[in-house]
């Protein structure tokens, strides 16, 4: 090979060389930049403390560039996941069962009530837990029976494995096996909202920070459903919004996200959003 064909020939890999070497560096930028430059944390659970948490995740983003992934699929789903290690925190609507309390740490970040709705037209406003659970295993069928007006109660509860209908099947005191047969099934505080709006018949459960004007809320045993009845243990339909995760798995960074949540900022954030704070 002459000299010259060696120096075109040295000068066209010098190029390929260089070429490559760029792309390789915007790659990597290109990378950097979609992460952020910061750590992840996997969390996922409950649809009733989802909202809330993706609402604290954005003020945490505004001090701190850890990327914070909320995937709401149920409590039962979001204990699990942080049981085997798919979400290093997981999301809570429910007091933990004895088996899980033995493989999870929990953190009470606030504290929600739920509260019955129905129509905003039906004139029922005032109901005892005990007619709660007549209304949801079946044993009263018609708005009549309680001063309302005379037509079929359609009931809308929750989908297995929620936190939210294991709560409310806990306090009210019936099982999944005696809910009424003809039930409607919705997934989601939203869904059950939007059911019970819809159906002047309906008749449901959702957090508190889901209530608007398209729905009417039903006072049990006299007491209205505040946050302040809440606290002062007077209204009985309320349940805790857990963090749990499992020991040795929980980073530094999910840590730091948990005593933001906790704070005095975290938690006067956690009250325009509609929850109770814990402090």
């Amino acid at each position: 090979m002459s000299i010259i064909k060696k120096v075109k020939f040295g000068l066209l890999i010098g190029s390929v060389l260089a070429v490559l070497s760029a792309c390789t560096t915007d790659d990597t930028n290109e990378t950097e930049a979609s992460n952020g430059n910061g750590e992840t944390i996997a969390i996922s659970g409950s649809t009733s403390v989802g909202p809330l948490a993706e609402k604290l995740a954005h003020k945490y983003a505004e001090q701190d560039n850890t990327n914070i992934e909320i995937n709401q699929i149920g409590s039962s789903a979001g204990i699990t996941n942080a049981t085997n290690g798919v979400s290093e925190i997981g999301m809570s609507s429910r007091d933990l069962k004895e088996e899980e309390k033995g493989q999870l740490n929990e953190v009470v970040i606030a504290y929600d009530g739920i509260v019955v709705v129905t129509h905003p037209t039906n004139k029922v406003k005032d109901l005892t837990l005990e007619q709660v659970k007549q209304i949801f295993t079946g044993e009263v069928t018609n708005w009549k029976e309680f001063g309302g007006d005379d037509m079929e109660i359609v009931v809308v509860s929750r989908e297995d494995g929620s936190g939210s209908r294991d709560a409310f099947q806990e306090i009210v005191d019936y099982s999944s096996g005696e809910l009424i047969k003809n039930a409607i099934i919705a997934s989601g505080n939203g869904n059950i909202k939007t059911t019970v709006a819809n159906n002047k018949h309906a008749v449901g459960f959702i957090s508190f920070e889901y209530i608007d004007e398209s729905v009417s809320t039903i006072d049990i045993n006299g007491v209205e459903a505040t946050a302040d009845n809440v606290l002062q243990q007077k209204y009985k339909l309320s349940r805790p919004f857990l963090f749990v995760y499992k020991d040795g798995k929980l980073s530094e960074a999910g840590q730091k996200f948990i005593d933001f949540i906790i704070s005095e900022d975290g938690q006067a954030i956690a009250a325009e959003a509609g929850a109770i704070p814990i402090n």
